[in-house]
């Protein structure tokens, strides 16, 4: 690469927008690209908040990218002012089977992030909005919390123009060059390296190198209304929640004005983001109003406030994507956030700058050389899935 390389980022999600500063702040010329803006409605990176947490049980890998991912959410967020974290803590609620709240205390502790074993009696006694019945293991990670995902996404890319990146709103195409990038209207933007980081729509753009290995399924999260001068289920009183057993059902606060926030993580449809209808309906609400009664009763009768239908864009095994393409070291492809990805922003766009630029590279656990030979083993479950 030249002195000054130019690189084109597409997509100004977590993974693009971030990428697309830290390589700015490197010294890099770059572009960033996205068909209709940072954080956008049919985006996997829109919608109001994600949380940030760092148990992951044995995935340790996570724990530690989270970890450093949550250091740079706090710093930039006390350099800029932007108020896009909010630390809440996170309550994590475990059946018969705790493994996973065992080895997210056991990771937590190796990586020197505090964590905290309750007893289901002090739960109880601590967050009586919670009817622990069913709970056997109680876990509390207090530096957890709640990201403003459209607004982060935004502020990324604003500092990022202000530091000296071009922006533009700009529709690309499946790339006709491998090497150029072609844009809907048929011209065509060369770089010496080019980062796609475009979500759901990877698959379509690779369809022989990525396709199926990322698949967009439909989600959806509810807002149900709190009694009025009722606090109890806003933070401080409240955190963060999940729950991880037969059903992985998660939950913020009632803060920001929108209602109790919750949603079932279990993966949906599939789901086209660009054109399928994002009508919710009984079918959705119904089982969702069935739990929140029981774990929460307080909100048994709580009315149905508002939802959004927004999507995952998961890999098979619920690990990421980062790698060049097979056929070129110029053409980057990160994806896979499969729900979890949205806090690692930060992390991720550190660790791309630096494969770009030739630093230090990925690592393997992200290659696609993992799908060889077919695709990987389908997780069983991707913790925290779109809450994070």
């Amino acid at each position: 690469m030249s002195s000054r390389p130019k690189v084109v980022v597409i997509g100004a999600g977590a993974f693009g927008g971030w990428t697309a500063l830290a390589l700015q702040r490197q010294g890099a010329d770059v572009t960033l690209l996205d068909g209709w803006g940072p954080g956008h409605g049919r985006s996997s990176s829109g919608g109001e908040t994600r949380i940030i947490r760092a148990s992951y049980g044995p995935r340790r890998l996570y724990t530690r990218m989270a970890a450093r991912a949550l250091y740079l959410w706090r710093q930039h967020d006390t350099d800029w002012g932007h108020g896009c974290l909010q630390t809440t803590g996170a309550l994590w609620m475990s059946g018969a089977d705790d493994r996973f709240g065992q080895e997210s205390a056991a990771a937590l502790r190796d990586e020197g992030l505090p964590v905290e074993v309750v007893s289901v009696g002090d739960a109880a006694d601590r967050w009586p909005q919670v009817s622990f019945t069913g709970i056997t293991s109680v876990l509390f990670e207090p530096e957890a919390g709640v990201l403003s995902a459209r607004r982060a996404c935004a502020a990324v890319v604003d500092r990022f123009v202000a530091d000296g990146g071009t922006y533009r709103m700009a529709p690309v195409a499946a790339p006709r060059q491998l090497e150029v990038v072609t844009f809907d209207d048929g011209t065509t933007l060369e770089a010496d390296a080019i980062v796609y980081a475009c979500g759901p729509w990877l698959g379509a753009l690779f369809p022989d190198v990525i396709g199926p290995r990322i698949t967009a399924t439909r989600q959806v999260v509810h807002y149900f209304g709190t009694p009025p001068g009722d606090t109890s289920f806003a933070s401080p009183h409240l955190p963060v929640w999940l729950e991880v057993g037969d059903v992985v059902m998660y939950g913020f606060p009632a803060d920001a004005q929108r209602g109790f926030k919750i949603a079932d993580d279990t993966s949906g449809r599939p789901f086209d983001p660009s054109s399928d209808p994002r009508v919710i309906t009984s079918d959705d609400i119904d089982p969702v109003r069935a739990y929140l009664a029981a774990r929460f009763p307080g909100l048994s009768n709580a009315p149905w406030i508002s939802g959004e239908v927004c999507q995952y864009e998961a890999s098979p095994d619920a690990d990421f994507i980062i790698d060049t393409h097979p056929e070129s070291s110029k053409v980057w492809i990160v994806g896979g956030g499969s729900g979890h990805g949205f806090k690692m922003g930060p992390a991720i766009g550190e660790l791309m700058a630096d494969a770009v630029l030739g630093d230090s590279a990925p690592d393997p656990a992200f290659s696609l050389h993992r799908f060889a030979g077919g695709h990987a083993a389908t997780a069983k479950w991707s913790p925290g899935a779109s809450s994070s």
